[in-house]
């Protein structure tokens, strides 16, 4: 390995942390802002974990950076409601801290006089909904600008309607060969005169701007067929033959379902990829398919346990949708600055890279689990169902929810997220995640 192949990897690793730390601030700090927009003290806000590198205090809340860049939290007076003695907790929302301090008595000296008025339990349900719900909103918000952003600014890799290569004979994709037989007919691109470097601009006389809508055109027609074709500046008309062929099925989204095939017109070439900017529009769809994937990839966690285990200590290969933990995606920050494309396409994907970093902070905290957000939500919500349903009937008001009660569960869910999470970053150590 040269010592320029070291500095770049050092450098995209150093990238995402950055990103990295910067996402985790931006996250404490949607927490921090909607806290005192609601009059809670906010004892601490840090980014990090361990020994406290550097802090200042200011407007009774001391902010700093720690030694361990793998989280960060704010403590909040009052997480919980006093327990039978009357004793008050002070909480914080980081789920791994919050196992720590639970053994803390050392806890309630963060109370100072004139708290009463400012806990957070005492807060309405609603008021701690949007408190809890502010961190993994802001990675959304994050995760969207950035996206959205990117892909309009700069774009995707895109199929044009530019020929790449004309196949010299029809053979059926099914077969999964590239060599013609002597029994194979001519592919019917190349009995028009489809040559590479051409573009098509429209099929039977209408018009095509796109690839999906010539793919489409062309999977539809079989028989006689007019392609005007920009060649050298000029444009001119090409007659072509469409024969029926057994060809790659494809879903609603236009990809490529692997193994699966149709019967259908085909032409016979192969199209140029370029990077184009998205339209607003296009960007919203694609948008919503990375979130849509996300989820599905969240549902799907537990089934990929055995594959990591196998990565990780077996000789299993390591799936290109295999979960990717910190170290993973640092790793693959490195990567990105190794590969031989133009610089904006590797500031491109590191932006790409701390987007999907970000939705998956957003979708993972809203999981309605202690001591994730999303249980700390939960918490507030069956509250809130508890005094209006108690409101309803004129049954006395049952009062805070006790989210305390349920920390058993949340020790196992956090032990639980601690045992996968060091499965995943041993496997991103001995078995990564590669993109070359």
């Amino acid at each position: 390995m040269s010592m320029t192949t070291i500095l770049m990897t050092v450098l995209g690793i150093a990238i995402f942390a950055v990103g990295l730390l910067f996402s985790i601030a931006w996250h404490e700090l949607g927490h921090l802002s909607t806290a005192k927009l609601f009059g809670i003290r906010v004892p601490q806000y840090m980014v990090g974990f361990g020994p406290t590198i550097w802090s200042r205090r200011k407007g009774g809340t001391e902010y700093g950076i720690k030694a361990i860049p793998a989280g960060g939290y704010i403590r909040m007076i009052g997480m919980f409601p006093p327990g039978p003695d009357g004793r008050l907790e002070a909480r914080s929302t980081s789920p791994w801290r919050g196992m720590i301090e639970d053994a803390r008595s050392a806890a309630f000296e963060e109370l100072q006089p004139g708290d009463e008025s400012r806990l957070f339990y005492t807060r309405k349900p609603w008021k701690r909904v949007i408190v809890m719900f502010a961190g993994p909103f802001m990675n959304l918000v994050l995760a969207v600008a950035i996206f959205m952003g990117v892909a309009m600014t700069f774009g995707f890799q895109t199929q044009t309607t530019e020929v790449a290569g004309v196949q010299r004979c029809v053979i059926e994709q099914s077969e999964k060969r590239d060599t013609c037989k002597a029994s194979d007919p001519v592919s019917p691109a190349k009995a028009a005169g489809l040559r590479e470097g051409d573009r098509i601009v429209a099929f039977d006389g209408q018009r095509v701007d796109d690839w999906a809508t010539l793919s489409d055109r062309i999977r539809q027609t079989v028989g006689p067929a007019t392609l005007t074709v920009e060649r050298d500046g000029k444009e001119q008309t090409l007659h072509a033959v469409l024969q029926e062929n057994t060809v790659a099925r494809k879903d609603a989204d236009g990809e490529v379902v692997p193994g699966k095939y149709v019967t259908a017109g085909y032409l016979g070439f192969a199209a140029n990829t370029e990077i184009l900017p998205l339209s607003f529009g296009d960007s919203v769809v694609r948008m919503g398919d990375m979130i849509e994937n996300g989820v599905d990839s969240i549902i799907a966690l537990p089934s990929k346990i055995p594959d990591l285990w196998s990565a990780a200590f077996g000789d299993g290969e390591r799936a290109d949708d295999s979960p990717v933990g910190v170290v993973g995606a640092a790793r693959i920050g490195g990567e990105v600055m190794n590969l031989d494309i133009p610089a904006q396409n590797q500031v491109a994907m590191m932006l790409f890279l701390l987007a999907g970093f970000n939705l998956s902070l957003f979708l993972f905290n809203m999981l309605p689990l202690l001591p994730l957000d999303g249980g700390h939500i939960a918490g507030a919500l069956w509250e809130a169902l508890r005094r209006n349903v108690a409101k309803v009937f004129r049954r006395p008001d049952p009062g805070p929810f006790d989210v305390a009660k349920l920390m058993p569960v949340a020790y196992v869910v956090a032990g639980i997220f601690i045992c996968f999470t060091l499965l995943v970053l041993v496997a991103d150590i001995v078995n990564p995640v590669k993109i070359t």
